[in-house]
């Protein structure tokens, strides 16, 4: 493995280790048996989850919150911002929230596994209050940039820090074109969150790739999305891609037939594939952390260890730099691993100078 030796990834002669940037995951829906949209959910399981994901060599994650009603959603809300308040490992661990709608399409296929009760239009007063009750700690926000005042609201998120990101949409070119100019930074994992049967050309996907300005966030998983639509959007995107993990509370569980905040009754797979129960099919987010995703692309030889890792770590701190200077400082936050048969185990988490797994 000493061919992907880089200055992302340093060799340890002595140790016969790698060290490593930590990854960050700027999609995370839950991991390991808790998930972030249960109106259950305690902070010591926010806890939990973060030492689980500190174990996979994430050292920064943005917990995702999906669509709901508004009182939910501040529900949820108040219940990640306690958890950063009762343990300091979780406070510097998570640095932002994903708002992953309720500002989506609702539009059969676009919508996804979101429950079209709670879909509107965007809502800059519901946003202030939100993000009140967050603290500041909303950071991106996934929208479908179709509804008639997307482009007002992009412009104030941009204003009031917070980054708008093009997800679970069916977007006309100009209606596009018009959300970049407003300010839209992100594109919420491409290839997902759009029906099976779309225009040829022009359409939201060739659109979003397209366009330069937009970083591009995918789900390497080896079931979102196939390797030929992985290795295009790497070739485009080049640093600008930006790999997510969208893990739902069942990445880490075993197969089985479980019950879900997203999308109901859902049946995880050996392969660990999740998707909907009796819905043809249709995805319910995923059963994979980062890691997992860093293995499968290097795995389906889409990508060198180095670079894969460095989709799923500097090109996301890059992003976050530009926007948000003093969010991360990945120079502190460090993974060391080995390569063993069963893929990359993980020795050592290093968040903010100390050692943490």
């Amino acid at each position: 493995m000493k061919s992907v030796e880089t200055n992302i990834l340093q060799w340890d002669e002595e140790q016969e280790n790698y060290i490593a940037p930590g990854l960050v995951d700027l999609q995370v829906n839950g991991i390991g048996g808790v998930d972030f949209n249960d109106l259950k959910l305690t902070s010591g399981e926010v806890l939990k989850a973060t030492r689980y994901l500190l174990s996979r060599g994430v050292t920064t994650f943005f917990p995702t919150i999906i669509t709901n009603s508004d009182e939910n959603i501040l529900t949820l809300i108040h219940n990640i911002i306690q958890a950063c308040d009762s343990y300091p490992i979780v406070k510097e661990t998570i640095s932002g929230i994903h708002l992953e709608g309720p500002f989506i399409s609702p539009i059969e296929g676009a919508r996804g596994a979101h429950h079209s009760r709670y879909i509107k239009s965007p809502d800059w007063a519901l946003i202030q209050r939100l993000q009140e009750a967050a603290r500041g700690k909303i950071k991106i926000v996934t929208i479908a940039p179709e509804w008639d005042n997307a482009c007002e609201f992009i412009t104030k998120c941009r204003e009031n820090n917070m980054l708008v990101s093009m997800g679970h949409s069916l977007a006309e070119t100009q209606q596009i074109v018009k959300a970049i100019e407003a300010g839209m930074t992100l594109s919420t994992h491409l290839g997902n969150g759009v029906p099976l049967l779309i225009r040829r050309h022009p359409n939201m996907i060739w659109d979003q790739l397209a366009n330069d300005e937009l970083y591009t966030m995918i789900i390497t998983d080896g079931h979102h999305i196939p390797d030929s639509f992985i290795k295009v959007v790497t070739k485009i995107k080049g640093e600008k891609t930006i790999i997510v993990s969208d893990a739902t509370c069942f990445a880490g569980l075993p197969a089985g037939e479980y019950e879900s905040t997203i999308g109901g009754r859902v049946i995880l797979e050996s392969q660990k594939r999740l998707s909907i129960k009796g819905a043809g099919g249709l995805l319910a987010g995923a059963a994979k952390d980062l890691l997992e995703d860093v293995e499968t692309i290097v795995n389906h030889k889409l990508a060198t260890l180095s670079e894969a890792w460095k989709m799923a770590s500097i090109n996301v701190t890059d992003m976050l730099k530009k926007y948000f200077p003093d969010l991360v400082n990945e120079d502190n936050d460090k993974v060391i691993f080995k390569i063993e048969a069963g893929g990359i185990k993980v020795q050592n988490v290093i968040k903010n100078g100390k050692t943490v797994y």
